[in-house]
């Protein structure tokens, strides 16, 4: 069964940062892309950033230049660095596999919230 289980989320001032992870289990978590996707109160879903299997990134003009996406394939785990959070920036974050171009499989997602 594949399972994907964020982790990370928290209540962090402007300007602060934090670190999302997400474990994968259930399938070669190495041989696919994986995406992070967000989605803030009230709003659709936005794709921010994807990691391809060889590690080649790209980001959503949003957060490129703040967010860092990563994986350790030896952890089976994805990341997603987020320095100089703004308030825009609250959402709850999704991983997603990512199968041909569409998305595949879901965590439950991480809630996310920048505020003073």
């Amino acid at each position: 069964e594949v399972q994907l289980v964020e982790s990370g989320g928290d209540l962090v001032q402007p300007g602060g940062s934090l670190r999302l992870s997400c474990a994968a289990s259930g399938f070669t978590f190495s041989n696919y892309a994986m995406s992070w996707v967000r989605q803030a109160p009230g709003k659709g879903l936005e794709w921010i950033s994807t990691i391809n299997s060889a590690g080649s990134t790209g980001y959503a003009d949003s957060v490129k230049g703040r967010f860092t996406i990563s994986r350790d394939n030896a952890k089976n785990t994805l990341y997603l660095q987020m320095n100089s959070l703004k308030p825009d920036d609250t959402a709850v974050y999704y991983c997603a596999s990512r199968e041909g171009g569409s998305f595949g499989s879901w965590g439950q997602g991480t809630q996310v919230t920048v505020s003073s």
